[in-house]
């Protein structure tokens, strides 16, 4: 079977082909980094215009990278939920389109299950397992028990750390994006500052919950002083962050009994929150997996090999009518598509 996946829930343009025998044919992404890098973050508007513009020669190329026309494919999988609504309508546009004319089957995929389920591209993971997806948009804690059986125990109450990283770096004068220079930076400094770790300690209502919007303004204040360099400070807060984020995950781990642990998303491929992770892994008896480099950030293949999984398993597809809605969580988008069904 071979299924189109479509991503286009921020400010990446993604087109890949998945085939069940063969595994990925192509995966084609469009980077707008350097447009968004004058604003520090991304601009919505600019989002949506670069999708606009960008989305049918990437099909293209994915389509000849596969060596495969649109007859051949057997379905069309696309981000719908969550993301920018500028963006998304961009790329559930083009799926809706192309699913009428050529009469393939639309298949719906939420952003956070397809970077969940991007290892499994190349590794299998046993259930249940416990996961962190970590990125610019989204820090949030799942038990993972099976394909469309997801138990949410936390999130951000304000900034993702991804977001975090963003304006810490911004901060700083470092540049866009925040994540990859600011873990090169910290690996010429000291942790020097010993910076707030939020609801680390908590055991109440926050247990798995995160909020790095006191953090941020804790490095602000420090960065006005001026007495630290700046590879200390990137240092001092990459370490609070990747305490918080380790923490709270084998927190979860323990809590459940759960030995297997996936990190994804785009901060899961920061070279120190794998370290930790791995020093932890081995002194708890743990397994921790996280997808190649390539699969860490947005990309179509995850969302391509998430549609065949969902086709292929629960034979779910959506109507013309769908609308996805941008903040929907994980564990509640199986119930939401369930009204799409054909």
């Amino acid at each position: 079977m071979k299924i189109l996946g479509i991503e286009t829930s921020c400010d990446d343009t993604g087109v890949s082909v998945y085939d069940s025998e063969k595994g990925l044919l192509s995966n084609v992404v469009s980077s707008q980094v350097k447009l968004h890098a004058e604003w520090g973050g991304v601009y919505p508007d600019l989002a949506a215009r670069e999708h606009t513009k960008n989305i049918i020669p990437v099909l293209d190329k994915a389509l000849k990278d596969a060596n495969i026309s649109m007859e051949e494919i057997d379905g069309i999988a696309v981000t719908v939920a969550p993301g920018l609504i500028v963006s998304l309508v961009i790329g559930i546009s083009a799926a809706k389109a192309l699913s009428w004319v050529h009469k393939k089957p639309l298949i719906p995929v939420h952003h956070i299950e397809a970077h969940i389920f991007a290892i499994f591209i190349e590794k299998e993971i046993e259930f249940p397992f416990i996961a962190l997806v970590v990125s610019g948009g989204h820090t949030e804690l799942y038990i993972i028990r099976g394909f469309e059986d997801y138990v949410y125990l936390g999130g951000t109450l304000d900034d993702a750390a991804g977001e975090a990283y963003d304006k810490v770096a911004r901060m700083l004068g470092l540049g866009y994006p925040g994540g990859p220079i600011i873990d090169k930076l910290a690996k010429e400094g000291q942790e020097v500052i010993k910076f707030p770790r939020p609801l680390l300690s908590d055991k109440g209502k926050n247990r798995f919950n995160f909020s790095f919007s006191g953090l941020k303004s804790a490095v602000l204040r420090e960065v006005e002083k001026g007495i630290y360099r700046k590879e200390d400070i990137a240092r001092s807060f990459q370490e609070a962050v990747v305490d918080v984020l380790v923490g709270k995950t084998i927190d979860a781990s323990q809590e459940f009994n759960i030995k297997n642990i996936v990190v994804a998303g785009g901060v899961s491929a920061n070279s120190r929150l794998r370290e930790r992770f791995f020093q932890e892994a081995e002194k708890r008896n743990l397994n921790i997996y996280f997808p190649p480099l390539y699969l860490c950030t947005d990309n179509a293949a995850m969302v391509a090999f998430t549609g065949y999984k969902r086709f292929i398993e629960t034979g779910k597809t959506i109507n013309f009518s769908f609308e996805g809605k941008a903040r929907l969580r994980l564990d509640k988008f199986v119930d939401y598509i369930n009204q799409f069904q054909k």
